[in-house]
Formats: structure tokens, sequence, C-alpha cells
């Protein structure tokens, strides 16, 4: 597999364990704040939407619209954090597969070393190519997808890279229960309780 086709795969993967994420729940639970910064698993989605159309868009001097006000100075911070009750779940889903196309295009068409510019990275920086961009994208997609994978776990108790598990020890949830117990002595044992 060459470099280009490897990173398409890596990226591929983590927006699959993202979007499974959401499988089966409710309207409410894909929303559900679930950390004091206000986590949800809907907005991590609308969040990576925004990050693919940026990155592959504008950075490499592609116009697309629907990106363009979330570039914008006077934007409320972690606007795209979070999905609007006149958002749908069906609407944030098909804007992250519009985002995929914009980036899939973008990778197609350019070679890995096509210059760019990141216009809201620090000047320093700014200057890119697809290939540092496509590694930044797919790194800040798996970061989002494991806080996925936490916040899941903690709206109904699912896990793993996928549907069913996968790369989790095939065991019950008294094993789960009791190695959890287990880890709980560990950190008070550690710290002298």
């Amino acid at each position: 597999m060459d470099a280009k086709t490897s990173l398409r795969h890596a990226l591929q993967t983590g927006r699959e364990a993202l979007l499974w994420k959401l499988e089966g729940l409710t309207g409410y639970d894909v929303r559900r704040p679930m950390t004091p910064t206000g986590t949800n698993l809907l907005g991590l989605v609308k969040h990576l939407s925004y990050v693919e159309m940026g990155y592959f868009g504008p950075t490499f001097g592609r116009s697309v619209p629907e990106v363009e006000p979330w570039l914008a100075d006077d934007l409320e911070p972690n606007a795209d954090m979070w999905a609007t009750a006149g958002e749908s779940r069906a609407d944030v889903l098909a804007l992250y597969r519009r985002a995929w196309a914009v980036t899939d295009a973008t990778v197609a068409e350019l070679p890995l070393d096509a210059p760019g510019e990141v216009s809201w990275w620090h000047p320093d920086r700014r200057a890119v190519t697809l290939h540092q961009v496509l590694v930044h994208v797919v790194a800040e997609t798996h970061r989002h997808a494991g806080h996925a994978d936490v916040v899941r776990e903690m709206v109904d108790g699912a896990a793993g890279l996928r549907s069913g598990g996968g790369n989790l020890p095939e065991v019950d949830a008294a094993w789960w229960s009791g190695y959890r117990d287990r880890l709980e002595q560990v950190a008070r044992d550690a710290a002298g309780r």
C-alpha cells in the first residue's frame, strides 16, 4: 500500500469507528453532554465535518462555501461541537459525508507534496503539504473517535472498535465489574488510601 492509500485507509477506519458510536442510540443520547466540557457524540461528528472541510478545502485553495462561516473570527466558541435542536442526526451525518467527499476529492486529485496554507495556524507553521494535513486529520479523527469511545461507554456501556466490540476481551459483565473493582483497589493502594 502506498502512503496516500495507507493514510486514506487510516482516515476511513477512524470515520467508521466514530459513526458506529451513534448506532442504536436515541436522539437524546447522541446529543447528551457527557463531560464537564459538553462532549457529545453528535457534536464530535459535526466538529470533524468542519475539520475535514476546512483542512481539505480552503487550505488547498478549494472553495467549500459550507465551511466559510466556521472560519469567521466572531463564531461562538465551540459552535461546531454540538448540534442545534434544528439540526437532525441525519443532517449532521449528511454533513459528514459531504466532508468526506471534499477530503476524498482533494486527496485523489493532489499529490502528497502539494502545498497548502492553514490560515488559522500560527504564521510560522501555516505552510503545509497535503501529506502533513492528511496525517494531522487522521490523528484528529482518531483522537475524537477515542473521545466517542468513552462517551458511548458512559451512555450505555457499548465499547470497542466496531459494533460487537471487535478488539475487547470476550468476557461477561461480571468479569468487567471485577476488573474495574481490582483497578480501583490498585489505584487506592498506590495512592496510600
